[in-house]
Parts: C-alpha cells; sequence; structure tokens
C-alpha cells in the first residue's frame, strides 16, 4: 500500500500541489486524470522516489518512501514512463530479464527464481508467444505490454522470499501512442493484473473515458491543484467531474456518464426518436455535433427532426418540409440552411 502525508509537490519551491493525503490500496486499479500541466507526472515522479517532495512524505507499506535503500526500493516500487524505449535490437526476453537486476549478483546472472519470474510476467502479459521475437518487430500495443512485463518481472514477489512486500506499479501515460483497440486493451490487462497479483497499480492517462469505465478508484486533479478521490460513479454523481473539466472544451453529460466536446450552441432542435432507436442516437448525436441543443418527449421545435426508419428521415423547417435517404444529407441540409 502507497500513502502519502501532507504531502506537497512541485519544482525548486513552487508548489503545485499541496496537502495531498492519498492511499493507494493493493489489488486496486486507480487512474490518474485531470487538465494538462495540472501537475500529474510531477505527482507521478515523487510517489516513484524520483523527485523529492516539497513537503510531507510518501510512504510504502508503513516506511517512508526515501529511507528505503534503492535496491530494496526497486524490488517493491516499478516505474513505466511514457518515453519510448530504443533497443529495437533487443530480444523481448532479454529486455524484460533486465526487470530481475535488483535481485542478481554482480554478474547479472538468473537464477531460477528469477527465470521464472520472468515467464510470469510473460504469461501475465500475454507476452511469452513473442519472447524471442525483437522489439523492433513489435507493434506499439505489444512493445507497451513488453514494458509493463519487465516492470512486472522487477516486482512479482521472489519465489524464494517468503515475505510477501507490498508492490506498486506506476504508469505514465501508459496508452499515449495507441489506438483506440489497444487503449481499451491495455487498460483492461492493467485492471486484470490488479486483481490476479494484488499489485496496487497508479496509472496517468487523458483518456477519460476509459477512465470512467475500468479504474476502482479515480484520483482527479485539477488545473488548481485541488484532488479529489472516489469511485468514478461518486465523482460523476456528485459533479465533481463536471467542476474539474469546465472551461477546458469539454462537457461532462451526467445521463450517460461521457464526455462532450463543447460545441458553439447553434440553435434547438426537436428530434421524433419514437422508432428506429440506434439511428436515433446517432442521429441525435450527429445533431449534437452541429451545435444543436436537441430534445425530444414530445417536445416539437419549429426545427424538428423525425426519423421514419433506419434510412429515412424527415425534416421540418418552416416553411419547407423535406425528406432524405441518408443522414449525411440530412446533415448537409442543415448546414447549409
Amino acid at each position: 500500500m502507497l500513502t502519502t502525508s501532507s504531502l506537497s509537490i512541485g519544482y525548486r519551491n513552487r508548489v503545485l500541489v499541496s496537502g495531498l493525503n492519498l492511499t493507494l490500496a493493493s489489488g486496486q486499479l486507480a487512474c490518474l486524470i485531470g487538465p494538462n500541466g495540472a501537475g500529474k507526472s510531477t505527482l507521478l515522479r515523487t510517489l516513484a522516489g524520483m523527485q523529492a517532495p516539497l513537503g510531507g512524505e510518501v510512504r510504502l507499506a508503513g516506511e517512508n518512501l526515501h529511507n528505503i535503500s534503492p535496491a530494496r526500493l526497486a524490488q517493491r516500487l516499478a516505474v513505466v514512463l511514457t518515453d519510448r524505449v530504443e533497443a529495437g535490437a533487443m530480444r523481448v526476453s532479454d529486455l524484460v530479464a533486465l526487470g530481475r537486476h535488483p535481485y542478481t549478483n554482480w554478474l547479472g546472472n538468473l537464477s531460477a527464481a528469477d527465470e521464472a519470474a520472468l515467464t510470469r510476467a510473460l504469461q501475465l502479459t500475454n507476452t511469452l508467444p513473442f519472447r524471442s521475437r525483437l522489439l523492433a518487430q513489435l507493434s506499439d500495443g505489444e512493445r507497451q505490454k513488453v514494458m509493463i512485463a519487465r516492470a512486472l518481472a522487477q516486482i512479482l514477489p521472489n519465489p524464494g522470499d517468503p515475505a510477501q512486500p507490498a508492490s506498486v506499479l506506476l504508469l505514465d501515460e501508459p496508452t499515449a501512442f495507441l489506438d483506440l483497440p489497444r487503449r481499451v486493451e491495455l487498460l483492461l490487462l492493467l485492471r486484470t493484473l490488479a486483481r490476479q497479483t494484488g499489485i496496487a497499480i497508479l496509472l496517468s492517462t487523458h483518456d477519460l473515458d476509459l477512465a470512467l469505465r475500468v479504474a476502482d478508484w479515480l484520483w482527479l486533479l485539477s488545473s488548481t491543484g485541488q484532488m479529489s478521490l472516489g469511485l468514478p460513479e461518486e465523482l460523476a454523481l456528485n459533479g465533481t467531474l463536471a467542476h474539474t473539466f469546465a472551461g477546458e472544451g469539454i462537457d461532462f453529460d451526467h445521463a450517460s456518464g461521457a464526455f462532450r466536446v463543447y460545441q458553439p450552441l447553434r440553435g434547438q432542435i426537436s428530434l421524433d426518436s419514437q422508432h428506429e432507436g440506434i439511428t436515433a442516437a446517432w442521429t441525435w448525436r450527429a445533431l449534437e455535433r452541429l451545435g444543436y441543443r436537441v430534445q425530444n418527449g414530445g417536445i416539437r421545435h419549429p426545427l424538428h427532426v423525425e426519423v421514419l426508419n433506419a434510412s429515412h428521415w424527415r425534416l421540418s423547417a418552416p416553411p419547407l418540409v423535406q425528406e432524405f435517404t441518408s443522414l449525411a444529407e440530412l446533415i448537409a441540409a442543415l448546414q447549409n440552411g
């Protein structure tokens, strides 16, 4: 378990955030989210011991982080940074084996326990099938899973050690270079790892919607240095999410639990969505994207759209009533109207 007490973070006596009393529990996946410049990366570096706090302290399993020797700390806390590792000529197994450095002798020889930890890290991250491949041959998603495997190899309890120390994995924007399917895959993998291994995992991310769906706990850091902690659903219900990102160009829709890009209001439009629910839902999205405030439920504005079936729309824009056989035609008429 990682905890902080009255922690202040920043640079050269410039405090970014102060008074942080945080807890990261074993087996928990927590997501650190917030606007750019709020101090997310600075907080991660401070929690990792890579940067000294400006005040307060960080504790790992009750022990002050800065009183733990580097070798022992490396066995209990691992970090995966945003920076890409350029080691294309290295094999996957060799990179993951670097995670066992805190356990090996000065020659770097791997023991049977080290080999077992390496194999388990590859298995847990689904990277065992390409352990002999070069890093240069991997996709971005595969490469990032290998980096997580290296971190796991570093902090997985040593089978020869009867003690089971608390382990922490910190990741700074691990999905930064990935497409949407790979981002989803990676976050689901991290959630599974937390539950299977008991490792406490904290990651910073700009994937707000994914964090809301996957995280066990949210650390929400505002641009004014305020930290809010809680279940994703709690922070949505009490308005903290909407307040934190107000003025950032996005709105939080409490009903759908999703963020929406802010659009200048173009006007009001009503939508008859009693039929063809899926088509009506995507029609609603398209109208919102244009900047319309969409309403339904019996309300009818002068500008009104009816979804007649999956490929047929009617637009009432007095004095005209027009019908279209594609959503693109409807949207073009509204843009040009």
